[in-house]
């Protein structure tokens, strides 16, 4: 029935029926995909002897809100955007079992709207302390419930159309923590990057810079996440030691 509604709010209920039926195919491949999707990171971390399971988060960016509604049909919750006026259209749409991520690059006189999404699970994108000072006002002010999580970006692949703190400024990484540190309305889980596709340097980098933070704070490394793994090298991220894979076109299309 949610899904009825959702598609009927999106079609308009006067389109023919053969648009319909389309569009139901749409859904049915996108529900697929997701299974094969998770099933691929299931069966990636029995084989390799896993005791905590890789998370799966769907990224719906561009994508309606009937086709969340299928994944999370499908029993999936974690669904990421990159855009905040898309996730601030999304998520009254849809449960607020959903629990979102926020993937893209964020400005931070943006932070308010985005924490207007009750939900909101964690931000993936971090990338300076007033970025993460900002945040943690915002989620002051909000009154959440619990506080928001929060990753640190590191830009591992060095690429200058890339976000993130530059793997030779630990300097940088550092005053991103203690300002994360600084608020009860946030909780530091991990590190994030957008690395070349397959490029496993990029992930090796990613768990030295976990081991960096983790001596400097005398933090347990097991309980620092590593978001890293898109579409394309999901599985290989999580051979390499991710916790939190990004996969989109291959569950959504292109």
């Amino acid at each position: 029935r949610g899904l009825t509604r959702l598609a009927c709010k999106s079609l308009g209920c006067g389109r023919k029926m053969s648009d319909v039926i389309e569009q139901r195919s749409v859904v049915d491949e996108v529900s697929a995909n997701l299974v094969r999707v998770a099933q691929q990171v299931n069966e990636t971390a029995t084989r390799l002897g896993l005791t905590q399971q890789p998370r799966l988060v769907a990224i719906s960016k561009t994508k309606p809100a009937e086709l969340l509604q299928a994944c999370f049909d499908q029993g999936h919750r974690h669904f990421g955007e990159n855009y905040v006026k898309e996730i601030i259209e999304k998520a009254p749409q849809l449960s607020k079992e959903i629990k979102w991520h926020f993937v893209g690059h964020l400005q931070s006189n943006k932070c308010k709207q985005l924490l207007s999404v009750e939900n909101l699970w964690v931000v993936e994108t971090v990338d300076s302390a007033n970025l993460a000072k900002k945040l943690g006002l915002a989620a002051t002010a909000a009154n959440r419930l619990e506080p928001l999580r929060v990753m640190i970006q590191i830009n591992a692949s060095e690429e200058d159309s890339k976000s993130g703190v530059d793997p030779a400024n630990q300097d940088a990484l550092f005053q991103i923590y203690d300002e994360i540190k600084k608020h009860a309305s946030l909780q530091f889980t991990g590190l994030m990057c957008i690395g070349q596709c397959g490029n496993v340097a990029d992930f090796e980098l990613m768990k030295s810079m976990r081991s960096v933070i983790a001596e400097k704070y005398q933090l347990d490394p097991a309980g620092i996440e590593l978001s890293m793994g898109m579409s394309a090298d999901f599985v290989l991220a999580i051979e390499n030691g991710s916790t939190n894979v990004r996969v989109g076109s291959t569950i959504f299309g292109h």
